[in-house]
């Protein structure tokens, strides 16, 4: 009996053991997913240059703040080992030096190959960065990344749809996907689900999907003028998601491209990816079509005037405030944000010259010199100093601004410090360094009153949502800058031709599938 009961202790101890051995740990491994990526909109038309500071990048725990999704507590952080190496996102913004760009891969490398092996990265980025001296950053930037994390980690990357794809960055993108919306209001839940795609192929052991397709559609159109919230854009996206819930599919995106840089990459793209390759390749020719068949239908997304016709409508309307668009020297496109153009013309305007005169608030202009005295100064006092033009004056040299200091602001993440100086009626926001305004708080934390003003003159392209939602009426002028919406007159050399609209009479493109090969398979192929 008791030969028995030992028998019985020993097989009980062994199946305790072998158990034990099934842990999570040994079974269940979560997932070692790599974060990494750099973001910016930089414009090759604009004398300005980007350096390494303007990016603010994160590292490490750091990154997370970027994803509202990855919080501690959220599904999606506790599928997954994360291990976020360094992100930056830089204010769209001229050519970035070829030291910055050296020095942010230098650190992101560095974090990656810390924590080496990984099954995937996230890799996030815009798409239309461009830096000195190089084609194709975002392509050279996967490789790099490529090269530390191995060819069987799978790499899902996200985009802007203003965004480039080279068949560089599609060749090492396992999975690629972009927004659907413009402006952009499905940024986060786009990244997620380039992260979601990321997790659900490599959980269950599917890997790299077996087919992408990516079609280069030969048009270049401003985001002006292919907004979501209108037609033609409005529909043809509408077309993305249901490519996406056919069996065999796992993606589908289009690309607008990005139009205020001279490079052969700068064209649509459309990509889809999944494992049945008749599917994929219907998907693709398919949106691809449906984008060249719209062409000749894209227009702006708000009426548009020159700068003198915008002011009159803007005088003669009783509706507030009445929005004025700034394009050309658009700091969320590209702009160096620094033209005083339309400063300058606002100011000799007689309307504005008395205090009594409709309320205009203009943002913005860098001035640092001024803000420098309107520190001494404090609210309250006289100014008169030179702003802009520092970077940009090929169009109007610095503007005198002669005025009170009605407020100051300082700390803020991209202007540093913010100025208000109050010229006749026009209240006038100088900032230390450049800074987009998107916000109703970006102006009631420095005391003005929007809503209420007559006249807002926003460097701005097409609204951002809470702009929109404020306007009581909006004119975009055409005004001149890095970002000149009139793309006829800007000096392409390098783009691939023909391109719609600059090629008007143009044949009828190739629109069929290419089929481009899987990231651990041959090099990737040279577009014709």
């Amino acid at each position: 009996m008791k030969t028995i009961t030992i028998i019985l202790l020993t097989l009980s101890i062994l199946f305790s053991c072998n158990q034990k051995q099934k842990t999570p740990d040994a079974i269940n491994k979560l997932p070692r997913i790599a974060i990494c990526g750099l973001a910016i909109e930089s414009s090759t038309f604009s004398p300005a240059q980007t350096t390494e500071d303007a990016f603010h990048a994160r590292v490490g725990d750091e990154v997370y703040t970027y994803y509202p999704f990855l919080n501690e507590d959220s599904a999606t952080r506790k599928r997954a080992g994360y291990f976020p190496a360094l992100r930056g996102h830089a204010l769209p913004g001229g050519i970035v030096t070829k030291e910055a760009y050296e020095s942010l891969m230098t650190r992101m490398l560095a974090k990656l190959e810390a924590n080496v092996p990984y099954d995937g990265v996230f890799f996030d980025i815009h798409g239309a960065m461009n830096v000195v001296g190089m084609d194709d950053p975002e392509g050279d930037m996967i490789l790099r990344v490529r090269d530390v994390v191995g060819e069987d980690a799978l790499i899902s990357t996200s985009m802007d749809l203003h965004g480039n794809v080279s068949p560089q960055l599609a060749h090492q993108s396992d999975l690629i996907t972009c927004y659907r919306m413009a402006p952009h209001e499905d940024a986060i839940e786009s990244k997620k689900r380039a992260l979601t795609n990321l997790l659900d192929r490599i959980e269950p052991g599917k890997g790299r999907p077996a087919y992408k397709a990516r079609i280069p559609v030969p048009i270049l159109l401003p985001g002006e003028k292919t907004s979501t919230r209108i037609e033609p854009a409005k529909s043809l996206y509408a077309k993305v998601k249901p490519m996406t819930q056919k069996e065999g599919v796992l993606d589908a995106a289009i690309w607008v491209g990005y139009a205020w840089a001279d490079e052969p990459r700068n064209h649509a793209v459309v990509m889809v990816t999944g494992d049945d390759k008749k599917q994929v390749k219907a998907s693709a020719e398919e949106l691809a079509q449906s984008f060249w068949d719209v062409r000749e239908q894209f227009e702006f997304v708000a009426p548009v005037a020159k700068l003198d016709e915008s002011l009159e409508m803007a005088l003669q309307s009783n509706k507030k405030p009445f929005v004025i668009s700034d394009m050309g020297d658009n700091p969320t496109a590209g702009g160096a944000g620094d033209v005083t153009w339309t400063l300058k013309q606002i100011l000799k305007n007689a309307a504005f010259q008395k205090i009594e005169g409709p309320t205009l608030i203009y943002a913005s202009i860098p001035g640092p010199k001024l803000v420098e005295k309107a520190l001494k100064v404090g609210v309250g006092g006289k100014v008169n100093e030179f702003a802009g033009a520092e970077v940009d004056n090929r169009y109007a040299g610095p503007v005198k601004l002669k005025g009170i200091v009605e407020a100051i602001r300082e700390g803020d993440k991209h202007a540093e410090v913010e100025v208000v100086v109050r010229i006749g009626s026009a209240r006038v926001i100088v900032t230390k360094k450049r800074k987009p305004y998107h916000h109703e708080a970006d102006f009631t934390n420095l005391k003005l009153k929007p809503r209420e003003a007559d006249i807002l003159v926003v460097k701005i392209g097409y609204l951002v949502p809470e702009l929109y939602n404020m306007r009581g009426d909006w004119i975009m002028a055409l005004t001149p800058g890095g970002v000149d919406q009139d793309l006829e007159r800007l000096p392409y050399k390098r783009i691939k031709r023909p391109m719609y609209p600059l090629d008007k009479d143009m044949a009828e493109p190739d629109l069929s599938a290419r089929f481009i090969p899987l990231s651990n398979e041959q090099k990737a192929p040279v577009e014709n």
